[in-house]
Formats: C-alpha cells, sequence, structure tokens
C-alpha cells in the first residue's frame, strides 16, 4: 500500500521541476493584466458610485482574479492538451500511480506560476494605487487562504478541459465563455448592477466567490456592502470555492485516467 505522502511527495518534486522549465512563459502570463493595471490607472479619477474610492481601484482585485483564472486554467488546460496529443499523459499513466502524480504536478506548478504572477501584479498595484488595505492583519490572513483555495477551484476545470477537448483551436471557445463568465462575475464592477438572473450565474462559479474574497482583504469593508447591498461573510466564498475545488479534483483525476485508456485505444488501432 503506497502511502499519501508518498505520492505527494512524487507530485510536489515533478511540480517543481515543471516550473523550472514554465519560468520563461512568466512574461506571457503577467503583459495582459500589467497592461490592465495600467488602464485602471487611468481610471483611478472616475468615483465608483456612492463610494469615495475609484472604478479602477475597485477593478484591481478582479484583474488580480482573472488573472488566475486565464493563467490557472487556460494554462494547465493549452499544456495538458498538447501533452495527451504528443502523448506525455500516456507515458505519464505507464509509470506507478502515474495520473494522480501527472495531475498534481501539473497542480503545483501552475500554482506555483499564478502565485509568481500574482505577487508581480499586486506589486504593480500597491505601486500605483493608494487606499489598499494590506497593511491590516485580517486582510493578509483573508490572501492567505482565499488565493490558494480559489486557485485549487479552478485548475481542475482546466485539467477537465485539456482531456476532453479534441483540438487546440477549440480553446478560443473557451477563451470566449471564460470572458463572458468574467463579465457576470462582478470582475470590473459590483455585481449588483447585473439582472437578478445573471447575479445567480455569475455567484454558481468560483470566479466571483475568488474575486469577492480577494477585494475583500485588498479594499475597506464599504466597497464589499456595496456589491450587493449588504455584507457577505467569507465564509459563503470559503465554502463555495471548497465544494468547486473537492468536486473538481475527483472528476479531474477520472477524466485523465479515462483521457489516457482513450488515447492508448487510438494508438493500438
Amino acid at each position: 500500500m503506497v502511502s499519501l505522502r508518498y505520492l505527494f511527495g512524487i507530485g510536489l518534486s515533478r511540480g517543481v521541476i515543471e516550473l523550472r522549465h514554465n519560468l520563461s512563459s512568466i512574461v506571457n502570463y503577467i503583459f495582459f493584466p500589467t497592461l490592465a493595471v495600467f488602464v485602471m490607472y487611468l481610471l483611478r479619477n472616475m468615483p465608483l458610485v456612492d463610494t469615495d474610492y475609484s472604478l479602477g481601484q475597485y477593478a484591481v482585485p478582479g484583474i488580480i482574479s482573472m488573472n488566475i483564472l486565464f493563467t490557472g486554467l487556460m494554462g494547465i488546460a493549452s499544456t495538458l492538451l498538447l501533452e495527451r496529443e504528443d502523448g506525455t499523459l500516456h507515458r505519464a499513466r505507464a509509470t506507478p500511480h502515474g495520473a494522480f502524480g501527472y495531475f498534481l504536478g501539473k497542480i503545483v506548478s501552475q500554482a506555483l506560476l499564478c502565485l509568481a504572477t500574482f505577487t508581480v501584479v499586486l506589486a504593480l498595484s500597491m505601486t500605483l494605487f493608494d487606499g489598499f488595505a494590506l497593511h491590516r492583519i485580517t486582510s493578509l490572513l483573508t490572501l492567505s487562504w482565499v488565493l490558494p483555495l480559489g486557485v485549487i477551484a479552478m485548475l481542475p476545470i482546466g485539467v477537465v478541459l485539456g482531456s476532453v477537448l479534441r483540438h487546440p483551436r477549440q480553446l478560443s471557445f473557451v477563451s470566449l465563455l471564460l470572458m463572458g463568465l468574467t463579465a457576470v462575475s462582478g470582475v470590473f464592477y459590483p455585481l449588483s448592477l447585473q439582472s437578478p438572473a445573471l447575479q445567480l450565474v455569475g455567484q454558481a462559479f468560483p470566479l466571483y466567490w475568488l474575486t469577492f474574497g480577494v477585494r475583500g482583504a485588498m479594499l475597506p469593508d464599504v466597497i464589499l456592502v456595496d456589491e450587493q447591498g449588504e455584507s457577505r461573510h467569507l465564509l459563503e466564498a470559503a465554502g463555495t470555492l471548497s465544494v468547486w475545488a473537492v468536486i473538481g479534483s475527483a472528476m479531474a483525476i477520472y477524466v485523465l485516467r479515462t483521457s489516457s485508456r482513450r488515447a492508448v485505444g487510438r494508438r493500438m488501432k
């Protein structure tokens, strides 16, 4: 019986090795969020309705969350899609506990890449904007759990997409769907401005709750009050993200195994 400690050790070591190979691509991941932060800086004098804060300041936590969405979810989906086609996934499955080690390695490497891009974007935002409440211990504690939990909730979705999509061109359609999701998730403006139906759609996905948690850590509580007309407890965010992380991870491991079996069947034909 192989211990979980041994399996997690394999996955972690694989993730660190993959991160070293992917560090050269970090510039590609931070280019667009950096550009978005500069655009929001130009809107620093545009006030948010009924608050003393600017629209640009309000949108910065959303940009950070959206960066995690595209860096993590789309990054791991595109990588997995390519490695499934070139046989890397098949070779990983041929090793003992290969599917689990491959899955955990991808999660670790992409999560660390998300953390690296988050650090760069946050440092730039703190330089350009005033008023973020990261000097508070509670804010730092909130970031310490909402960021890892948000990443873990989103990455398995990317694994599932990378396993079921047939061609890399299909990722373009997925990108359009994700852009639509950002529009209904309160990334750039309060969710209360959406219709009730769209509010329910946005709250059903982890992007809204990740954005909610990051915004709750970076901005004063008055921003959260404006978001839905009432202050919502961060426990809701923790619970929703945890559900997505658990269900998504189980689905990702199952789909990975199924996908690798199909790849073996096609090669045998």
